[in-house]
Parts: structure tokens; C-alpha cells; sequence
């Protein structure tokens, strides 16, 4: 069996969704969406505005949602866009948030006095909190008071809270039936599901098998969908592919704490074109047209129910620390594709 505690914490990816997070859904494959996030200007200076990309989002064929966070010049261009969208709660304001009065006033400003002409899809609570934090004691607190707000403004039956966890919380993934949380991750997600299981409510995940290739030597071909055969033998599963077996293990874990019922919505997932040996345009364009294939048919455990997976990301982001930060971006910041990527 196999531990991700080696794995190393990847530090840029968590403020992503929570800060200027934008979700373009390229594609519905039956009740499930493909989409695209977006890092906004934060972390970069050359990117075009909010109203170029919406424009973007709505114009090349297939692309019908959009999500971000609730800042006015975005939900400004929103109006009556057709474009849904999934606003974020940063970390750093968990605290204040757990607090009913503050998020009924959150929601009202970013959310109730929009909804008649700005569709919301889902509010994350959270992203990738670490469970020995002291952050994460409000993770929990602050998604029951938005949910409260949210039903108390009538908008319960259209937004979903939930809260994006990475697979770091996983003590073990190998084989995908043995996963399993750590025991803080356990303790620290055990009321979590519950929350989402009894508000009917999906799971969101990042998943990376980039970073499995990066920090834990899994081969480059069962990251990037390109091994010939079985790589991985879990019974009566066979495992081709590093995405599933990630994906599988966590529903393991979930169904171990009580979450069986659960979906999982990967809300990022990508690969770097510079910055390293395999973080190469050849590989990210490879990922990035296998994943959007293969997410339309399931994993072995739960075959023939697409995946609603989200790329990371739109645009290259090139104020970012890391090399490889600068470089998941789907796009050019002149809206020039960067690979050659099939939506349909």
C-alpha cells in the first residue's frame, strides 16, 4: 500500500478558486460539465479583462458556464450571461465566516443581489486546508452558516456549498480499493461528508497526477493516459491510469466514512508546459485532450457517469513564484489556444 505523505505540498494552487477563481464549462457531456479555471489578474499582468474573457467563455462552441468569485467588476460583466458560476471563500476568512450574522451579510452582497440575472452554481468553503491547521476547525462552522444564508435567501434549491480538498488527505491510495484518509484528515472530514451527504451536496477535488509524477516517481505514461496496458491490478479493476486510480481511491475513502453516496466534482486538474522535463508543451497538450476524453465515461469503480472535471487553467499566470506555476494556462494571454484541443 502505498502513502502520499511524501508527496510535497504544493503551495500555489490553493488560492486559486477561493481569490479570482473563474470556471468556463466548455462542455456538458449529459447532466455533467467540462470547464477551465481562471486565475484573473492577481496573478498576472498581461492577462485581457473580465469582459474579454467572458466574451471568450460564450463565443467558441461548447463553452456554456463560467465560475468565479464574487468581485464587482466580474459579476458586473456576468449580467445575464447564461454563464454559471462558483464564487470561493478564501481561507483566511473562515473565521469570520462561521460567525451566522457575517455570512448571512456575505451572502446578501455577493450572492442574493445578483441572483436574478447572475447564475450561481456552487460555493466553496475552503480550498485545500490543511486538517492540522487552525484554519480548519472554521471549515465546517463557515459552510453551515452559508448554507443557512443561502436557504434563508430562498437559493438553496440552485447553489450547492461544499469545500475542495486534495488528495493529500489520503494516508493511502494504493491500491485504489485500500484508500483510505489519514487519521487527522479522517477526523477532520468525517463531519464534512456528513454536511454534504445529508444537503444532498458533491465533494470538491483537485486532482493532480502531475504531481504524483513530480514528487512520488509514478511514470510519466500512466500520468498522461498513454500506458498500453494495465499498470494497476485491484481485483476485479483494472487501473490504466493515474487520474482513476486517484479518483477511486478517494471514493474508497469516502465510502469508508460514510460518504459512499457522495459525487466528486474535480475542480482542478492540469499540467505544466515549461519549467521542467516533463512539464513540456507535448505533455501538457497530451493531458490535457486525454483527460478531456476520458472524463466523459467514468472510472472503474463508478463506470458510465461522466466526471465533472474543471482544466487548470485558462490563461499562464506570469507573476506566479515557481517556474511551473507560470505555465498550466490552456490559452496564451492573447487568447491564442495553445494546443491543439478538441471541445466537442
Amino acid at each position: 500500500m502505498a502513502s502520499l505523505s511524501a508527496m510535497k505540498k504544493k503551495p500555489f494552487m490553493a488560492a486559486i478558486l477561493l481569490f479570482l477563481g473563474l470556471l468556463c464549462s466548455l462542455e456538458h457531456i449529459g447532466a455533467q460539465s467540462l470547464g477551465v479555471c481562471y486565475g484573473g489578474n492577481g496573478n498576472a499582468n498581461n492577462l485581457p479583462p473580465e469582459s474579454e474573457v467572458v466574451s471568450l467563455c460564450k463565443n467558441i462552441r461548447h463553452w456554456k458556464d463560467a465560475h468565479y468569485s464574487p468581485y464587482p467588476e466580474i459579476l458586473q460583466v456576468l449580467k445575464d450571461s447564461n454563464i454559471e458560476i462558483m464564487v470561493g471563500v478564501p481561507n483566511d476568512s473562515l473565521q469570520a465566516l462561521a460567525d451566522q450574522s457575517a455570512a448571512a451579510d456575505w451572502v446578501q452582497r455577493n450572492i442574493k443581489d445578483h441572483s436574478s440575472n447572475v447564475k450561481f452554481r456552487y460555493i466553496n468553503v475552503g480550498n485545500e486546508v490543511n486538517p492540522t491547521s487552525t484554519t480548519a476547525q472554521f471549515v465546517l462552522p463557515a459552510m453551515q452558516s452559508i448554507h443557512k444564508a443561502i436557504a434563508d435567501a430562498g437559493l438553496g434549491n440552485q447553489i450547492k456549498v461544499s469545500t475542495a480538498v486534495d488528495t493529500n488527505l489520503l494516508g493511502v491510495f494504493d491500491p485504489p480499493s485500500a484508500g483510505a484518509f489519514s487519521e487527522n484528515a479522517r477526523q477532520f472530514m468525517e463531519p464534512i461528508i456528513g454536511f454534504l451527504v445529508s444537503n444532498g451536496a458533491p465533494l470538491l477535488a483537485n486532482i493532480y497526477p502531475y504531481f504524483r509524477v513530480k514528487y512520488n516517481n509514478q511514470s510519466v505514461p500512466y500520468a498522461l493516459f498513454t500506458a498500453p496496458g494495465t499498470v494497476v491490478q485491484d481485483g476485479h479493476l483494472d487501473y490504466q491510469n493515474l487520474f482513476d486510480a486517484l479518483m477511486d481511491a478517494l471514493y474508497s475513502a469516502l465510502e469508508k466514512t460514510n460518504g459512499g453516496s457522495l459525487a466528486i466534482v474535480v475542480s482542478e486538474s492540469g499540467w505544466p508546459s515549461g519549467g521542467g522535463a516533463v512539464e513540456t508543451v507535448e505533455n501538457a497538450g497530451t493531458y490535457y485532450r486525454n483527460l478531456i476524453n476520458h472524463v466523459k465515461g467514468g472510472t472503474p469503480k463508478r463506470p458510465g457517469n461522466a466526471i465533472e472535471t474543471y482544466l487548470f487553467a485558462l490563461f499562464d499566470e506570469n507573476l506566479k513564484t515557481e517556474e511551473i506555476e507560470r505555465h498550466f494556462g490552456l490559452f496564451y494571454p492573447n487568447k491564442q489556444l495553445k494546443y491543439e484541443i478538441s471541445f466537442s
